[in-house]
């Protein structure tokens, strides 16, 4: 299985490893993607952790990043630079998605 997680605030970084970590402790895949405030914590040490793990994918909105002052320069090379499109990806190849 699949699991997207929606990350649209930077208040969850604890649900977001404990969520991803038990996923992936079942032998599930974990997609990420953030967006809005969800952006600020693509700079946070824990965030790099999950980017370079096996079985999970990063992305975020650039877009939104970029309207909030985030730097999208200096990221492990695993978190990817994107867009809604990355999002939809995200939606599509998801088998269920959460939003934090």
């Amino acid at each position: 299985m699949k699991l997207g997680i929606f990350v649209n605030t930077d208040k969850n970084m604890d649900a977001v490893q404990g969520i991803t970590k038990a996923a992936l402790a079942k032998g599930h895949e974990v997609i990420l993607f953030n967006m809005d405030t969800g952006t600020k914590l693509i700079h946070t040490p824990a965030f790099a952790e999950l980017s370079r793990t096996k079985g999970v994918t990063v992305s975020f909105c650039d877009h939104s990043a970029k309207h909030l002052g985030v730097a999208g320069e200096g990221l492990p090379k695993e978190i990817v630079s994107g867009s809604q499109y990355n999002n939809a990806v995200m939606q599509h190849d998801a088998d269920k998605v959460i939003v934090l």
